[in-house]
């Protein structure tokens, strides 16, 4: 076991750490008045003096989420305290709504149950920015400030609100008309996070004759595996799927991970569908049916199969790192569509510049009763206009930090040239290393920016040529 904590660094989305090693109240509370006077320091006179607190369903989160009120009272500012358990979209939501300097978020988002840690929004709901966090980081080591003594702190209806907003975004009584007409069943496993019971409220009463929904008792255990929308985790999901199908009902299952912002879907085969195969599935829905302007972005471990759909729409693509931060920088700044990342995460230009799994969720379900047929049918006569492909990742932990820098020289020094029988055309190092081969072919190691772990992702023309080529790699990295 873990038992010395390690120095206080952001990933691509906040600071995570093993809760009672690493995040602690003590840290926590360092780190929440560091963003404060951070986003003191940025903020300008539209904003209002407030600072939305929300958590998550996890263990203690409530209790830190009202701890680190002190901190923003600390800096002669008003923290608003979501009065329960709430997605991440939801702060990102009250954000805006309420012109506030940011949001301090206790969640580990889609991190096992042992882990905890902080996201901070921008006055946009946006994921602050890489200066962002090295300021706070700074800010850390540089001094520490006494915090004054805990009062209470005033609660608003952060969940209630956002799903009042999300409903008004959609035609509710259409949609839910439409999905009882194609006789279509949803079912909906929250992973006992903080969206459970979303879906419902937002379609109605109405919606118990079509949706049942899984795990969303609130487990900070999450029944013993991380609260993740992978494949590995949604066996219960994708056997009640596909026996719900095989009674005659068409049926679609949506899976959401702890803190909301993460979705995946399985289709009425009981096929998984990662946001990979829904990314290409909302721009045709997005371009062709509401006719709505604006790029594409992706992340450059994203499948091209998304470059695809976009020049068919006739859709300027942009590539970016890894983190959806990256993706919300340039949703900021220009005219955007969609923008999406392999792990689960998808933002709308008409939305909000950050993730939100519920408005995925509702737009899905929309794409498909304007569609007039399920996801698997949808997905499939997508496939056969631009062409498919298999993609795959795993992850292996290093022995530590050095070996990772080692690893790391070594790709952007003398990366390798023939991967088996193919030969590398294009060396790409927007984050980590990205060997193509072809469209649609490549493999890519990228490390994590807080521990030691490579991530290496595949992509290929069939599964078979998947598994050669990760095979490859795993032998590769033992022999460096």
């Amino acid at each position: 076991m873990k038992l010395e904590a390690s120095p206080i660094r952001f990933g691509t989305d906040g600071w995570r750490g093993l809760l009672a090693v690493d995040v602690t109240i003590e840290r926590l509370l360092l780190v929440a008045l560091a963003a404060t006077e951070e986003m003191l320091l940025r903020g300008n006179q539209d904003l209002s003096k407030k600072v939305i607190i929300g958590y998550d369903r996890r263990f203690l989160a409530s209790e830190f989420a009202e701890a680190i009120a002190s901190a923003v009272r600390a800096c002669d500012l008003e923290p608003l305290l979501a009065d329960v358990a709430v997605t991440t979209p939801a702060c990102s939501w009250a954000v805006v709504e309420h012109k506030a300097l940011g949001a301090l978020i206790i969640t580990a988002s889609h991190n096992p149950p042992e882990w905890l840690g902080l996201k901070i929004k921008n006055p946009s709901g946006a994921s602050v920015d890489e200066d962002f966090t090295r300021a706070v980081e700074q800010r850390i080591l540089l001094r520490q400030k006494s915090i004054p003594v805990v009062q209470e702190t005033q609660t608003f209806e952060c969940r209630k609100n956002h799903l009042m907003g999300l409903k008004r975004k959609f035609d509710i009584p259409a949609l839910v008309k439409g999905v009882k007409n194609m006789g279509l069943k949803v079912i909906v496993d929250s992973m006992h996070g903080s969206a459970a019971g979303c879906i419902k409220e937002i379609l109605g009463s109405e919606s118990a004759e079509f949706l049942k929904e899984i795990r969303t008792n609130r487990d900070p255990l999450f029944g013993g595996n991380a609260p993740e929308p992978l494949e590995k985790n949604l066996d219960e999901l994708i056997a009640k799927t596909k026996k719900s199908s095989k009674v005659g009902s068409p049926s679609l299952g949506m899976a959401f991970d702890g803190d909301g912002d993460r979705i995946a879907v399985i289709d009425e085969t009981g096929r998984f569908c990662s946001t990979q195969l829904l990314i290409p599935l909302f721009i045709e829905h997005l371009a062709k049916v509401r006719d709505f302007p604006g790029c594409v972005i992706k992340t450059v471990s994203g499948s091209d199969c998304i470059r695809s759909i976009a020049e068919e729409f006739d859709r300027p693509l942009i590539e970016c790192p890894v983190g959806f931060k990256y993706i919300a920088k340039e949703m900021l700044r220009l005219n955007v569509l969609i923008g999406g990342e392999e792990s689960g995460g998808i933002g709308f230009g008409n939305h909000l510049p950050e993730r939100d799994a519920l408005y995925a969720a509702l737009l899905l379900l929309e794409s498909i009763v304007q569609g007039r047929q399920p996801l698997g049918v949808r997905l499939n006569n997508l496939a056969n206009n631009i062409g498919s492909s298999a993609y795959d990742r795993f992850d292996l932990l290093l022995a530590d930090n050095e070996s990772r820098l080692r690893l790391e020289d070594f790709l952007r020094r003398d990366p390798p040239s023939l991967i088996g029988t193919k030969k590398v055309q294009q060396v790409i190092l927007i984050d980590g290393c990205k060997l193509k081969f072809g469209d649609r072919d490549w493999l890519m190691f990228r490390f994590s920016g807080t521990e030691p772990l490579l991530r290496i992702y595949c992509e290929a023309p069939t599964s078979k040529e998947v598994k050669e080529t990760l095979a490859w790699a795993k032998e590769f990295i033992a022999s460096i």
